[in-house]
C-alpha cells in the first residue's frame, strides 16, 4: 500500500466561542451545509483595566493551563457535550496535571488527564496529545451510565478510576471559575483553507474530528504491512488499518481494505472541495493501493510504506495516481 497522493481546499468551520486570558486562541468548530472555511479569533468581552491585568484571569493559572482548558472546552463543544462536562473535564485535569500537558506521572500516566498507554488509553504521542486525550475522557464519561446525575466528583472518578477517589470534589469551583473565564468571549470568524496541521483541526462533524484526532496520535508509529496498531498487538499501521482504526475511535466501523472502504463510503463528486475527515484514495479501478485521511491544505495524514512511519504528507504531487475520495458516516 504505496504512497501516492492528490488535490485539494476547503475545510467547514463555524464558531466556538474560547477566551484565554490576554492572549488569542483559535479553535475550529464544526458547522453543516457550506462551502467556506473559517478560523475564530476569540479575545476577551472585557477590556483589560490599567495594570495590564486581565478580567478573566483565574488565579493560580496562567496563559499555558488556561489555553489547554479552552483546547478541553473546544473537544467538548465540538462533541456536543453540556457544560457539566466541561466541568468534570476540567475538575480531572486540574487534580491530575494541573492542567499541564505533562510528559511523566506515576507509572507511565502522562498529558493533561494523567491517561496510561498500559490501560489502553492510547499510545504515548495519542496521550499527549491534548485533542486526543480530551476527545478519549469525554468518550468514557458518555459511556458512563447517568453521568449527568452524579456529582462532580463521582462523575470524574467513574472515568478515571484513580486511587484517590474523593479527590475531584475540591476543584469543582475552580472548574466552575476555569470554565466561565475560557468560555465566554468575542469571536471574529477569518475565512481559511485550514491548517492541514494536527495542532488546530478543522472538522466539519464530531466524527471526523474524533478520527483525525486518532490519527494525529499515531504519528511516528511504523508503518506495518497488515498492521492494526497498538491496540490489536502491532507495533504500527499500515494505510487501511490507520484509517480503519481513526474511524473506529469515531464510532464508525470501516472495512479492512482501501478498496473496501472506498467502496462503501459516500463518494466525493469530482471537483467538489475536500473537508477534512475525507479518506482519499490513489490507484485505479482494479487496484486501489493507498488511502490517507484528509487534513485541509493539501495535507493527508497516512501511514506511506516501509521505512517511513504514520506521517502528514502533502496529498498531491505530480505523476500520482490519485483516484478519489469518500466521505464516511454513520
Amino acid at each position: 500500500m504505496g504512497l501516492k497522493i492528490g488535490l485539494g481546499a476547503a475545510a467547514l468551520v463555524a464558531a466556538i466561542f474560547v477566551v484565554i486570558i490576554a492572549s488569542v486562541a483559535t479553535i475550529t468548530p464544526v458547522i453543516a451545509n457550506t462551502s467556506t472555511t473559517s478560523s475564530l479569533t476569540c479575545t476577551t468581552t472585557d477590556t483589560a483595566p490599567a495594570d495590564g491585568k486581565p478580567k478573566h484571569s483565574v488565579p493560580g493559572y496562567g496563559p499555558e493551563q488556561l489555553h489547554n482548558a479552552a483546547l478541553i472546552i473546544g473537544v467538548g463543544k465540538q462533541l456536543h457535550i453540556p457544560v457539566k462536562g466541561w466541568v468534570v473535564a476540567i475538575a480531572t485535569a486540574i487534580q491530575e496535571s494541573g492542567l499541564r500537558n505533562l510528559e511523566y506521572g506515576d507509572r507511565d500516566s502522562l498529558g493533561l488527564f494523567q491517561q496510561r498507554p498500559s490501560m489502553g488509553w492510547g499510545t504515548r504521542n495519542q496521550i499527549t496529545t491534548p485533542t486526543y486525550a480530551a476527545t478519549q475522557f469525554y468518550r468514557h464519561l458518555k459511556a458512563t451510565p447517568g453521568w449527568q446525575h452524579m456529582s462532580v466528583n463521582d462523575a470524574a472518578q467513574a472515568v478515571q478510576r484513580s486511587g484517590t477517589p474523593n479527590a475531584y470534589a475540591q476543584h469543582e469551583k475552580t472548574a466552575h471559575t476555569v470554565v466561565a473565564a475560557v468560555s465566554g468571549s468575542r469571536c471574529t470568524s477569518t475565512p481559511t483553507t485550514g491548517t492541514g496541521a494536527c495542532a488546530n483541526i478543522q472538522a466539519p462533524t464530531p466524527a471526523a474530528m474524533a478520527a483525525i484526532n486518532y490519527a494525529c496520535g499515531q504519528r511516528g508509529l511504523p508503518y506495518v504491512w497488515g498492521g492494526n496498531g497498538p491496540e490489536h498487538g502491532d507495533t504500527g499501521f499500515d494505510c487501511s488499518g490507520l484509517t480503519q482504526a481513526a474511524y473506529h475511535a469515531a464510532g464508525i466501523n470501516l472495512p479492512r481494505t482501501a478498496r473496501a472502504q472506498h467502496d462503501t463510503g459516500h463518494p466525493v463528486p469530482p471537483g467538489q472541495p475536500l473537508l477534512p475527515g475525507d479518506l482519499v484514495y490513489y490507484g485505479n479501478d482494479t487496484n486501489i493501493h493507498h488511502v490517507g485521511l484528509y487534513l485541509g491544505n493539501r495535507k493527508m495524514i497516512n501511514a506511506p510504506d516501509y521505512r517511513q512511519p504514520v506521517q502528514i504528507s502533502p496529498y498531491r504531487h505530480p505523476g500520482d495516481d490519485y483516484y478519489g475520495a469518500s466521505r464516511p458516516s454513520k
